[in-house]
């Protein structure tokens, strides 16, 4: 098969949503229905079941959240499908961020019972803002649900975005007995499975047929037809154009839970999501054809084997063709390094590979000097942009409980923070005092305290600090010193050293900004 023909058959894509919409088990729902796994798990596993493949850290298991994003390459049909789950909690969007810095497309995910949420809702402007085609899944049909209608509409007019729905609802709750597929005029019927573990049996059926209106409550029935009858008179035509051009999203409503409407939701995605795509590199676009090997790296994970205390750095292939062993430029230190170690991903079991596309999402494991953003190319002249940090908005001192934990603690430490688990900080002149630490979210450090004890043998203690706001101080403004800052104020330097302004309330932010109109403050330091 030609580079070309490799790149046409790669989808890339993320699944997006607010806590508990069911986003994890749509996730290992897709793996089932793509042959990747014999049996699906339970993000609330029981000790006779299996726990989801993607939350493969213990704490994930234990609390049945996603707090790590995770890779999971598998081949289905004539494609290779990378996908990325990601943590639905917003303490740890910034890592769901950065993955969506390195997907093509993203199946939205929504509770047929709550509707749009505020996560969902930020998550689909940054999809917006990358131009990045959305896919939308209605989940959790199993349970009394929206009207259907009133969802299409809330999704319209809250996202300001086109919407046409794929397949209808067969009733919800107790009475949902499946969906009705608008492109094939189809009614499939299906069948619970013990815990959803299995492929759910299905029936077709026209809708003249007979058995439809027998197997159906009689009012569902109706609105069945009533609504098929006005979307096609009204509703939206599908144009796979405007999806590629994040005008329109395709909508699909099921239950992830039971494998209601899965199997149409992974067949519909793979045709109509776009291929690898081109990336901006300064003032170059760089095709996945271009011949010179190039990518980034958007994540970096330690110990998912905890028989080796590694790390691996994921990268985002872009262009060209990758091999094992081959060298390329490591754009921000300069140096050239040979690629070796590189490895297959699904979730936590990796397996060596020799060769991989745009579109790819592989793994290097031993490279202690790579980090988050970093480019790796061929050709030394393409560097893809930095990925934006969030700013801190909970800060805490970090404190080891013993003198003898120490080097475990350091070596923990570092490890999660070149992860980006957390930020660190430090405050000038404050001799040896424990680690300043800042996180988008509280859960963020609680993850961090159990990874340390867990992972590395380290207990620590948290001291929290009064701050919740942080600025960065632009070089291009007048220079701020410390004693121009409130006494609840701090000036700190982050693990660039650039200059950073911690605040406890936006009124002293205010009245800072008053007092010194000058000195320029950024909330992001991609403004720098």
């Amino acid at each position: 098969m030609t580079p070309a023909q490799e790149i046409s058959r790669r989808r890339t894509l993320a699944i997006i949503s607010h806590p508990d919409a069911g986003k994890t088990t749509l996730t290992e729902k897709l793996l089932l229905y793509g042959g990747a796994v014999q049996l699906a798990g339970s993000v609330t596993a029981r000790k006779n079941q299996r726990a989801t493949t993607s939350d493969w850290m213990e704490l994930e298991k234990q609390r049945g959240i996603s707090v790590s994003s995770t890779v999971l390459q598998f081949e289905y049909q004539d494609y290779v499908v990378n996908l990325l789950d990601t943590p639905g909690h917003h303490d740890f969007s910034e890592d769901t961020y950065r993955v969506l810095m390195a997907v093509d497309a993203v199946i939205m995910v929504i509770d047929a019972a709550k509707g749009i949420e505020a996560q969902t809702r930020k998550l689909f402007e940054i999809c917006r803002l990358r131009g990045i085609p959305i896919f939308t899944f209605i989940n959790k049909l199993d349970r009394p649900a929206k009207d259907p209608l009133a969802l299409l509409d809330e999704i319209e007019t809250t996202l300001q975005i086109g919407v046409c729905a794929i397949n209808w609802p067969m009733g919800d709750g107790q009475d949902f007995r499946g969906v009705y597929d608008r492109q094939q005029n189809l009614a499939h019927f299906f069948e619970r499975t013990v815990g959803g573990a299995y492929r759910a049996p299905e029936a077709l059926h026209s809708i003249q047929d007979p058995q439809v209106r027998e197997r159906l409550h009689p009012d569902v029935f109706r609105a069945l037809v009533e609504n098929i009858e006005m979307l096609a008179a009204a509703g939206e035509t599908f144009d796979p154009a405007a999806v590629r051009t994040g005008d329109l999203t395709p909508v699909f409503f099921g239950s992830a839970l039971n494998n209601f409407g899965v199997q149409l939701l992974l067949d519909f995605f793979l045709t109509y999501a776009p291929p690898p795509g081109a990336h901006v590199a300064g003032d170059r676009r760089i095709e996945p054809a271009h011949p010179q090997f190039s990518g980034f790296i958007f994540k970096i994970q330690s110990n998912m084997d905890p028989n080796h205390r590694d790390q691996i750095a994921f990268l985002r292939i872009c262009s060209g063709v990758f091999q094992r062993d081959m060298k390329a430029t490591h754009t921000r230190t300069g140096k050239v390094i040979r690629l070796s170690n590189s490895r297959k991903m699904f979730a936590r079991d990796r397996e060596t590979v020799d060769e991989a596309y745009p579109g790819d999402v592989i793994g290097l494991v031993g490279h202690p000097e790579f980090g988050i953003g970093d480019t790796l190319s061929e050709d030394p002249s393409i560097v893809y942009p930095p990925l934006p940090q969030f700013a801190a908005e909970c800060f805490a001192y970090l404190h080891h409980s013993s003198p003898a934990q120490y080097k475990r603690f350091r070596a923990g430490l570092d490890h999660l923070l070149q992860e980006g688990a957390v930020q660190s900080f430090t405050i000038p002149d404050a001799g040896t005092r424990a680690p300043l630490l800042g996180a988008v979210g509280p859960l963020q450090f609680e993850v961090l305290q159990y990874r340390l004890e867990t992972e590395y043998g380290a207990t620590t203690r948290l001291e929290t600090a009064p701050w919740s706001i942080l600025r960065w101080v632009d070089p291009a403004g007048e220079p701020l010193t410390a004693d121009m800052l409130p006494s609840s104020c701090r000036l700190v330097l982050d693990a660039r050293e650039r200059p950073v302004a911690l605040f406890s309330a936006e009124w002293e932010l205010a009245f800072f900004q008053e007092k010194y109109p000058r000195v320029r403050l950024v909330g992001s330091a991609l403004e720098l």
